[in-house]
């Protein structure tokens, strides 16, 4: 007899299993950091690594082979990855956030997308763009941006508003935009290289193009809280938006728990110019080291805590209500700052060791603020999330598909 969902989803085996599989990838990632950097991408031999370790399938339906992950757990997979690189944990939380969309297709179009060892999707965020209704499917043009993981990926992904064939856009009862994510092979794309940043420099997330191009309509979904999954596990309740923030919140925890970590060890050694004694012997550095360890342990505990409470609370009642959703969007954006905070603190205390590549400073401060710099740890959250406190609708729509 089948399990209840709730019941059937809800064991840590599976995370106890894809942690260690996490942590064994650790070595490899050290070791390939400079290349990371140099090559502006993750090298074949850590993709790889980490399609071979199941990476790619922690969100993935466990009808396709994924390991279906509660993303408490899942969190803290990305963590320990981006404690060795921020830009392999990045990858793979914006590639586990994009593999969700399997459990909206039908069977076939999923196994045919997901189920290859390296079917792995990339987008971005909706771009200039149009899709065209037409028999079976779409025509799409136009052009996404911030496509993580995009040199790695087999198929791409396209957030768009629909039109009919005269090209009047369709719309919703409230007049809002009828939006669809069309999925097809990256082969179909132009790619553009715009990729020149200050940190999560081996994400490759460049942008891409099409024109003309039809999608049939199997290989689309609607992006619209109301449509259901064709899976029944209660990850499939939580939008993809919820993910990624709790992803990208790992991402930021786990480079300032590195630091932190680093800085432990520098100070253990390091008699700074003038001084008689290690840094250790500090009193403020003392405090800052303990003051950072609270920062990060507490917004952790808050991110993990109000991730096992969204759980239950999907398994309970199928869905989050608008007061858990603004808690979850809360705490992953505290964190992200709160990590940031902790190493911006730290690279300062470091002194002149943390300007040189050769240390394990420079690389994770330009990585941190590029995670504080994205759309998931956004100052407006702040805003949203107090508006709905005070008993006022959110001003803007954070918890979508």
């Amino acid at each position: 007899m089948r399990q209840d969902p709730a019941q059937e989803h809800d064991s840590t085996g599976g995370c106890t299993d894809a942690l260690a599989r996490a942590r064994s990838v650790g070595p490899l990632l050290d070791a390939a950091a400079d290349e990371i950097e140099r090559r502006r991408e993750l090298p074949p031999a850590v993709v790889a690594a980490l399609i071979d370790a199941g990476l790619f399938r922690l969100l993935q339906p466990r009808s396709l082979g994924g390991a279906e992950l509660r993303p408490a757990d899942y969190a803290q997979i990305v963590e320990e990855i981006a404690s060795h690189d921020a830009s392999a944990a990045w990858c793979v939380g914006q590639g586990c956030g994009c593999s969700m969309s399997a459990a909206f297709l039908e069977p076939d179009v999923a196994q045919a997308i997901f189920g290859p060892p390296d079917g792995i999707v990339a987008w971005g965020p909706p771009g200039p763009a149009k899709a065209v209704a037409v028999p079976g499917g779409f025509r799409l043009s136009g052009s996404w941006s911030f496509a993580s993981g995009s040199h790695h990926a087999t198929w791409l992904g396209a957030h768009v508003g629909v039109s009919t064939a005269d090209g009047v856009p369709l719309t919703r009862p409230d007049g809002s935009a009828i939006m669809r994510t069309l999925l097809f092979p990256k082969a179909r794309a132009e790619m553009t290289d715009i990729w020149h940043v200050i940190g999560l420099n081996g994400t490759g997330s460049d942008t891409y193009t099409v024109s003309d191009l039809f999608v049939p309509e199997d290989h689309t979904i609607l992006r619209d809280p109301a449509n259901h999954p064709r899976e029944n596990g209660p990850l499939y309740r939580f939008s993809s938006s919820n993910v990624y923030a709790a992803a990208f919140a790992g991402v930021a925890l786990g480079v300032a728990r590195r630091v932190l970590e680093s800085f432990i060890e520098l100070a253990r050694d390091k008699i700074p110019r003038g001084a008689r004694v290690t840094m250790r012997n500090n009193n403020v550095i003392q405090s800052q080291v303990a003051q950072s360890e609270a920062r990060l342990a507490s917004a952790r505990r808050y991110v993990l805590g109000v991730l096992d409470e969204s759980w239950d609370e999907v398994a309970r009642a199928g869905a989050l209500s608008l007061a858990r959703n603004a808690t979850l969007r809360l705490a992953t954006t505290w964190a992200i700052h709160q990590a940031r905070d902790v190493v911006d603190t730290l690279y300062q205390a470091a002194g002149a060791t943390a300007i040189f590549d050769e240390n394990p400073f420079e690389r994770r401060f330009r990585d941190i603020h590029t995670i504080a710099q994205q759309m998931q740890a956004r100052q407006t959250h702040f805003e949203t999330v107090g508006r709905i406190m005070m008993g006022l609708p959110p001003d803007a729509t954070m918890f979508t598909f």
